[in-house]
């Protein structure tokens, strides 16, 4: 992992500014969704983007009951 050399202090409410560098080089606008990953001694934010719950795709996404599901497996389980 590579260092920014960024410091930010937590506040009263649990929230932390990502500096507006780094959520320009990963495209992360206002309101973007952000994923929290834990990992070892770490905490990893990472922009989410969703993924197909079938397939793994992240092409052509559909929200269905609350999943993720690409067209091409909807037109799969429509055939079915």
């Amino acid at each position: 992992m590579k260092s920014t050399g960024i410091v930010r202090n937590i506040d009263e409410l649990g929230r932390i500014v990502v500096p507006k560098e780094i959520r320009q080089r990963f495209g992360i606008a206002k309101n973007d969704p952000v994923e929290i990953y834990v990992e070892n001694d770490s905490i990893i934010l990472r922009k989410y983007t969703p993924v197909c719950h079938f397939c793994g795709s992240t092409e052509d996404i559909v929200e269905y009951k609350d999943k993720c599901v690409c067209r091409a497996c909807v037109n799969e389980l429509a055939s079915l």
